[in-house]
């Protein structure tokens, strides 16, 4: 009972010191492998996620190419050796978030942590890299489905902390990154008008700096894959992979039969992608299964 009380204690007073300094309180880090950087009443914290959230992505099929490269950077990482910060962008449903996921999963053991922060807390990596400086673990800070708008100027937190200035994270922590935008600040037409007009309406001197500044965020990522969408044959190949693994196995005319729901499934989404073959086989199979 005397220790249940000094812990109550302690953690009263951890959270009466975190409310009056405005530092984020260190979570249990044997809690969980993955963690989220979470914002409420403007105090930052680090929370555990459930660790099945990892196991919960589907299996990665058809990335042979991605996977090698990001596994041999994530290895070289976990093993303590030089690596770089990753930026997966490209085609929606691909893979990009899954394939992050699949590297903690894999390496848990050894140490590999994930920590995932939202694109509109990013101004607090300086004190999420903090929490993370010292800690014996390895970290891969992950920034899910980022982009930036035209008059966003919260990239700017993010090029710092990957420029390996004073507030760039230690040897222990490296940014993942994914999005739909190669260049992860949306670039405008009228970013161009600048060359030809000697009034580009802006009041924006030298336009091509400013162009060159939203291209530069994602060449700071020192390994950068695109992920292009599927022929049809990939993602036929993809779903009926998905169908077998599901526990069906169609044969002849069924087989044929499945194959053209797929492509149906796919044109009424206008995707090919992993996802949408992932979430085909899974309406195929549960309907077989009412059926047989």
């Amino acid at each position: 009972m005397a220790n249940d009380t000094l812990l109550r204690l302690d953690r009263i007073l951890d959270l009466a010191e975190t409310f009056l300094t405005g530092r984020p309180q260190a979570p249990d880090w044997n809690a969980s492998c993955a963690f989220a950087w979470r914002r409420r009443r403007s105090l930052g914290s680090l929370e555990a996620l459930r660790d099945d959230a990892l196991d919960a992505a589907p299996e990665l099929v058809g990335l042979t190419r991605e996977q090698q490269l990001v596994e041999r950077n994530t290895a070289q990482f976990v093993a303590g050796l030089p690596a770089n910060h990753v930026l997966l962008a490209g085609a929606r449903g691909t893979g990009k978030s899954s394939l992050v996921k699949a590297m903690v999963a894999r390496h848990r053991r050894q140490g590999l942590r994930l920590v995932e922060i939202d694109r509109q807390h990013l101004d607090d990596l300086p004190d999420v890299i903090e929490l993370l400086r010292d800690r014996p673990e390895r970290f891969i800070l992950f920034l899910d489905d980022l982009s930036f708008d035209a008059g966003d100027t919260g990239y700017k937190s993010l090029k710092v902390a990957l420029d390996g200035s004073l507030g760039a994270p230690g040897d222990n922590v490296l940014i993942y990154a994914t999005s739909n935008r190669r260049h992860l600040v949306a670039e405008n037409a009228s970013d161009n008008l600048g060359y030809h007009s000697a009034d580009n309406g802006s009041g924006e001197l030298h336009p091509g700096d400013a162009v060159e500044e939203k291209i530069s965020l994602a060449e700071r990522f020192g390994l950068r894959l695109v992920f292009y969408p599927l022929s049809e044959d990939e993602y036929l190949a993809i779903a009926l992979h998905w169908v077998e693994h599901l526990g069906s196995r169609p044969k002849g005319a069924k087989a044929a039969a499945a194959r053209r729901e797929a492509l149906a499934w796919s044109a009424e989404r206008g995707a090919r992608s992993g996802r949408v073959a992932y979430q085909f086989a899974r309406d195929y199979v549960g309907r077989q299964g009412l059926t047989d």
